[in-house]
């Protein structure tokens, strides 16, 4: 991963310089090459469609299954939100916002560029946050040349089209700094450009744009496989074309011919092999004089052993991506959790990486909302809010609730309701649980008459002056 670094003396956040924009700018134009390649993979342009020499071009898609696999496995579940303090107010902010769908799209672009970027804004005429995922081939961040490598200011641009080409290219830039917003129009040639736009504050406390990283090196999950790729492509664009050529072969004829040529009235030859190939492939007969003889000349390939070089190469695409094919027999039956989770630990063990990276943006993420949330009069205490990643994994319910049974009376019934997959709220489980059992328990009473043995009241007050009259006498 390339970082985009500059002095922080140098960084004026009031006035940016535009000519240091359009340098950082043109080193990323240089740098995207790659992860304009990554995405054209998982969309299925593949480099073996560029190969004019070839009859058949067969994209196998291993890329957009790796990606589509690995970001559903990461993120797929949406992301919750836990904290001994009361976070609701933020909770309702990151929904309405639509932070769960920019994190399956940030989690799908860690996974083709290994890198992802998110935008915090204030809803125009509105009084709250939106985010949105942003591509990774239009935006970067700068930091400092401090060993800490602290965001200084992150850069969102585009290329103003023109297709006329008699233009200088104009890129429209946006640059976003600890504080303010920079909506600046740059001109890609050398001289001196006067920033004249005037910067307007976010008040938003951090540059509202995070960045996310896949993993140290920002690797996305099958970059590293396209070899690989492309030569599963080619092999199996080869094996249709034998088998093309198998099928088409050509008919040998020894000792004769199939008919001669015939001259028509008018002059004109007809070919009469053709004439004859076309009876033969509808009649399926073919009558020929004694001593001569026909054949096919076919070309022999070995079936079983192109089977086994393919199955080589797919196998080694899911292992050193460490995502596993699903559609593998292994998977197949009833598999209990801990063969589950040995046959997924290489893919567990990547995401465990993708999550920490994650975890940090994240937090970045909250720290904003807060921040925004101080200013309308609702304090949210940024600290101590836990994130939890569900795997989107199938579940062994038989094997889960058996486990739970297994626990009770060691374990809590807070911590067993936890692991319990279809269980989302454990405080409200656990209020309904205790309401039924109330409910059971009074059922039951009434049910064996165990209710309180109280005699009735009596209403009539001829019988309560007779009752003291008579408790008079015996006391006399």
């Amino acid at each position: 991963m390339y970082t985009f670094t500059i002095p922080r003396d140098e960084f004026d956040e009031l006035r940016p310089d535009k000519q240091m924009i359009r340098k950082l700018i043109g080193k990323h134009i240089g740098l995207v090459g790659r992860l304009k390649k990554n995405m054209n993979y998982y969309r299925g342009k593949h480099k073996i469609l560029d190969d004019e020499n070839r009859e058949n071009k067969l994209v196998c898609n291993h890329a957009k299954d790796i990606s589509d696999t690995a970001s559903s496995y990461f993120i797929g579940n949406p992301v919750s939100y836990k904290s001994e303090n009361d976070i609701t107010e933020l909770t309702k902010a990151l929904e309405v916002a639509g932070a769960d769908e920019v994190d399956g799209d940030n989690g799908l672009d860690l996974s083709i560029y290994g890198l992802a970027y998110e935008y915090i804004y204030v809803k125009e005429n509105e009084a709250y946050l939106c985010d949105k995922n942003i591509s990774a081939e239009n935006t970067f961040m700068v930091r400092d040349d401090s060993i800490e490598e602290n965001e200084l200011f992150a850069v969102y641009y585009y290329a103003k089209k023109d297709d006329s080409g008699t233009k200088t290219t104009q890129y429209m830039a946006t640059i976003l700094t600890q504080n303010y917003k920079f909506e600046l129009s740059i001109l890609n040639t050398d001289g001196s450009q006067e920033t004249t736009e005037e910067p307007v504050p976010h008040y938003l406390g951090e540059i509202p744009i995070i960045e996310y990283l896949n993993n140290k090196l920002a690797i996305g999950d099958f970059e590293l496989q396209i070899p690989l790729i492309d030569a599963y492509n080619a092999l199996m664009s080869d094996r249709i074309t034998d088998k093309e050529q198998f099928i088409d072969s050509i008919l040998a004829i020894y000792g004769t011919l199939l008919i001669d040529d015939e001259i028509e009235e008018d002059g004109e030859q007809k070919d009469g092999a053709e004439a004859a190939m076309k009876h033969l492939k509808k009649r399926k007969l073919l009558e020929m004089p004694d001593g001569t003889k026909a054949e096919y000349l076919t070309r022999t390939f070995d079936e079983a052993g192109v089977e086994i070089l393919k199955k080589a190469v797919e196998q080694d695409i899911h292992k050193f991506s460490h995502i596993p094919c699903m559609t593998d027999e292994s998977f197949g039956g009833n598999v209990s959790g801990v063969a589950m989770e040995f046959k997924l630990l290489g893919m567990e063990n990547i995401t465990k990486i993708k999550t920490r990276y994650y975890r940090k943006g994240l937090r970045k993420r909250i720290r904003i909302f807060c921040n925004f949330l101080a200013k309308k009069e609702k304090t949210v205490n940024p600290e101590g809010i836990t994130m939890t990643f569900t795997r989107a994994l199938p579940k062994n319910l038989l094997e889960i609730s058996q486990m739970v049974s297994n626990l009770k009376g060691i374990v809590s019934q807070k911590t067993l309701l936890a692991q319990i997959p279809f269980v989302e709220d454990v405080d409200e489980e656990l209020a309904a649980v205790k309401k039924e059992s109330e409910e059971s328990l009074k059922q039951q009473q009434e049910m064996f008459g165990m209710q309180g043995n109280d005699p009735p009241e009596d209403n009539n007050p001829d019988n309560s002056s007779q009752k003291k009259t008579e408790e008079k006498k015996v006391d006399e």
